[in-house]
């Protein structure tokens, strides 16, 4: 048996933070092989977005299917897709390669406020979730997919986990880290219950990256064969050290990126 392969589908990010860069840090420190189909170029440092492009649907299928006529592909994650063309592309490369283990982590905006989705494609955002094995929404996602103001503690953060459930995918997990309280607690939610995965709030303001990276560990786990409920342990378990690790990297001036630790071994 090889090297499990992976693949992002997401934006990439000139600061190497977050989007396409930290998935693809991140499943090499979790011993995965990642592949990559880029949906959207940025000009971005840890302060902000200065400017996007998006990429041609057609290039971004063109992408897709060279990865996949060529790699087997154990998981997928998808982060930013920019508007409605880029969904119905994704869309429509699951239909045809029908992965088993998809991650959707639905993008919205950047950790500094800029927003990356087009207002006008959030319909169809709504539609991708039922063709994923999980969905991993922050707070704020969670809330805008389903037109309601932010959970505020975890019976709401349940709540609406179970709503989003109820849109198709296999499971949610809707993460808390924007939360507050002495815990980071996020909730894996399945038909057969949930799943309470908790780690001490850490104080810090190195945080650019946190959304990716812990579904990029998530889906790194699923293409190793983990059991969704180890690979949601797995993956906790690396951003919370990395988390906790993000201040010895000392990188920009604004949300540093955390510390993926592959790269100081």
């Amino acid at each position: 048996m090889g090297v499990p392969v992976a693949v992002t589908i997401a934006g990439s990010d000139s600061s190497g933070g977050a989007g396409i860069e930290a998935d693809l840090k991140t499943f090499s420190a979790l011993g995965v092989y990642g592949a990559c189909v880029v949906t959207a170029l940025t000009a971005q440092n840890t302060t902000g977005v200065f400017a996007v492009h998006d990429v041609p649907a057609n290039f971004i299928a063109a992408q897709i299917d060279a990865v996949f006529s060529d790699l087997e592909v154990g998981a997928v994650k998808i982060g930013v897709l920019a508007n409605a063309p880029a969904i119905d592309v994704a869309a429509a490369a699951l239909e045809r390669y029908r992965p088993r283990n998809v991650v959707l982590d639905p993008v919205m905006a950047a950790s500094s406020g800029e927003p990356l989705l087009r207002r006008n494609a959030l319909g169809r955002l709504r539609d991708l979730i039922r063709r994923v094995r999980v969905v991993t929404p922050n707070l704020a996602e969670a809330a805008a997919l389903l037109d309601r103001p932010p959970a505020r503690d975890e019976d709401e953060m349940r709540a609406q986990a179970e709503k989003l459930l109820a849109l198709g995918p296999g499971a949610v997990l809707i993460k808390g880290g924007h939360g507050t309280g002495p815990e980071s607690v996020d909730l894996l939610v399945a038909a057969q219950g949930c799943l309470r995965l908790a780690a001490p709030r850490v104080a810090t303001r190195a945080t650019h990256g946190t959304g990716c990276t812990f579904a990029s560990a998530l889906a790194a786990g699923l293409a190793k064969g983990l059991a969704l409920e180890a690979a949601a342990r797995e993956a906790k378990d690396y951003v919370t050290a990395a988390i906790a690790a993000a201040d010895r990297l000392a990188v920009g001036s604004g949300r540093g990126p955390l510390h993926h630790f592959h790269a100081w071994w």
